[in-house]
């Protein structure tokens, strides 16, 4: 297969990358020394939290700032992704969870120093921290899934320890210390460019980092390019070194054909948003390594507004689970890279699992989706609209066509719509979308964060305006439950009310497919289903 580009846009790319590599020569690093990575997607801010961060700005900040904490990582299914259950040191030597669950104590490495050389203290974690739950940024919401809340929770006991104090034990407080936004900032820096009217300085830190992790940012470009350094006073590699990589070049290019000649070419050292079947042609050609991991934190939907008619009714929700083509939309999506969702048996009809999301005993049955439209009240169906992010036509456009197809077999007329980005997002937050495809991901992902934060209350991560008094209540008892076989069997609970009533109906967790050159190596799939540069080295 060839990929389809424009010889202009191949030689423009190549062109940015070649200028990046060559300046400024007197400092330009060999070309093993030197990680070159390109997206389809764009740094637009060096500070995490400000709001409308990209996915992009989120995997730099994971190397130009520290935080306290870290996850470790495990092996699923023969790849290596985060681990939620382990959490590590990162600025933290030692960490301790008081026996009542209450306090958690830091104990800070004495080696820690900021890129500017001046020591990392507890001050600085106690302003970071403070910053993430009051000003107006993205930490606050995220940091309050694990009862952090309040500038009042955080203390400095001595220049290098630090304590949390919860109101109840929470299970997600330490993980949520490990996520993207509690990044420690060199506080006495960053308020040096404060103001009154900006006193958490958020207008410089869009602009210029002021952390202490393993690269240190030489050339932003929003929207177009990132060159890092590597900083040799940064020692929380694997073991206690620096990272692998002497220099790093993060390139925006927006054409995905283009993307796959850089990296078969040789211009590029990695990419993780190929098209499917880019990825499957460069895979079958044998010259680049091909890490596909099933993401398991995140899941593809259909989803079904449960506020609007005919959604509103069970009946219609459950005919229409059994009306679709699975395994034809899972090829021509995704061309088979993933983990379906469809297609279990679950033995006397229950939940075999409390984990989120397990695979659904639904199918295509035609005769069950007729039945059920019968039950519903519309023998003779009716007429919808389907819509999808035009972004993600790639996959969303050959499902679009085959549940159009399919549910005229059972009389659901369908007109397919097309939305752009900041339209599909609008009419999401304002619940207009009655039947769409939509996707989430949690970056803590256990059971009751999943239904908690997509399945509850009036927030736009609700996509199918759930509103079921017993799921709730499951789920925020699940929150705080300590015992594993209880939650366990809440968890089967959940997943029980989930089927029962096909709020939505989860189809698959797409696979990310990491293309490379086979001289890189430490890939692993991270909870921001970004590249973590800190892993990454050349063999």
């Amino acid at each position: 297969m060839s990929f389809k580009m424009s010889k202009r846009s191949l030689l423009a790319a190549t062109a940015l990358l070649a200028v990046s590599l060559a300046a400024p020569s007197a400092h330009a690093q060999s070309r093993a020394e030197t990680l070159r990575y390109v997206t389809g997607a764009t740094v637009n801010t060096l500070d995490p939290n400000i709001p409308g961060s990209t996915r992009e700005a989120f995997a730099l900040s994971m190397s130009s700032y520290d935080r306290l904490v870290s996850f470790g990582r495990k092996q699923l299914n023969g790849k290596w992704v985060f681990d939620l259950d382990t959490i590590t040191g990162e600025l933290a030597e030692s960490f301790q969870v008081s026996p009542d669950g209450l306090k958690i104590t830091f104990k800070l490495r004495p080696d820690a120093k900021f890129q500017d050389g001046s020591p990392v203290t507890a001050e600085d974690v106690k302003w970071s921290l403070d910053r993430c739950v009051t000003a107006p940024i993205l930490g606050k919401a995220q940091l309050l899934t694990g009862s952090l809340t309040s500038a009042d929770q955080f203390k400095v006991i001595d220049p290098l320890t630090f304590e949390v104090t919860l109101p109840k034990p929470d299970k997600l407080a330490l993980p949520n210390l490990a996520t993207v936004y509690p990044i420690i900032i060199n506080s006495k820096l960053a308020k040096s460019h404060a103001t009154a009217d900006d006193p958490w300085a958020l207008n410089w830190t869009k602009e210029n980092a002021a952390g202490s992790g393993a690269y240190s940012v030489e050339t932003f470009k929003p929207g177009e390019q990132v060159i890092a350094k590597r900083n040799d006073a940064w020692n929380r590699g694997a073991p206690d070194k620096p990272a692998a990589f002497k220099r790093l070049i993060i390139q925006s290019v927006p054409e995905p054909a283009t993307r796959a000649n850089l990296v078969e070419r040789g211009d590029a050292d990695l990419v993780i948003d190929l098209q499917a079947s880019d990825v499957q042609s460069l895979e079958g050609k044998g010259k680049l390594k091909v890490i596909s991991t099933p993401q398991y934190n995140a899941v593809t939907f259909i989803s079904m507004n449960n506020t609007l008619p005919p959604f509103d009714n069970v009946n219609v929700r459950r005919a229409i689970a059994y009306a679709l083509p699975y395994d034809d939309m899972f090829k021509a999506a995704l061309f088979g890279r993933g983990a379906p969702l469809y297609g279990a048996t679950w033995a006397d009809g229950k939940p075999p699992s409390g984990s989120y999301p397990i695979p659904q005993p639904i199918k295509l049955d035609l005769d069950k989706a007729k039945a059920y439209l019968k039950e519903a009240g519309m023998p003779d169906g009716f007429s919808t609209t389907f819509s999808f992010n035009v972004g993600q036509a790639a996959t969303a456009e050959p499902m679009a066509a085959l549940v159009k197809e399919q549910l005229g077999k059972i009389g659901i007329k369908v007109d397919i719509q097309k939305l752009p980005d900041a339209q599909m997002s609008t009419a999401i937050n304002e619940k207009k979308l009655p039947f769409f495809i939509e996707g989430i991901v949690a970056w803590l992902p256990s059971t009751d964060y999943f239904y908690r934060n997509f399945y509850t209350g009036k927030q736009r991560w609700n996509y199918s305006s759930t509103d079921n008094a017993e799921l709730e209540k499951v789920a925020q008892a699940a929150r705080f439950e300590a015992d594993k076989a209880k939650y366990e069997e809440e968890g089967k609970e959940l997943n029980a009310i989930h089927y029962d009533q096909m709020f939505q109906i989860p189809i698959w967790q797409a696979s990310q497919d990491a293309v490379m050159q086979p001289t890189v190596d430490g890939y692993v799939y991270q909870f921001t289903r970004q590249v973590d540069y800190r892993n990454l080295s050349r063999k």
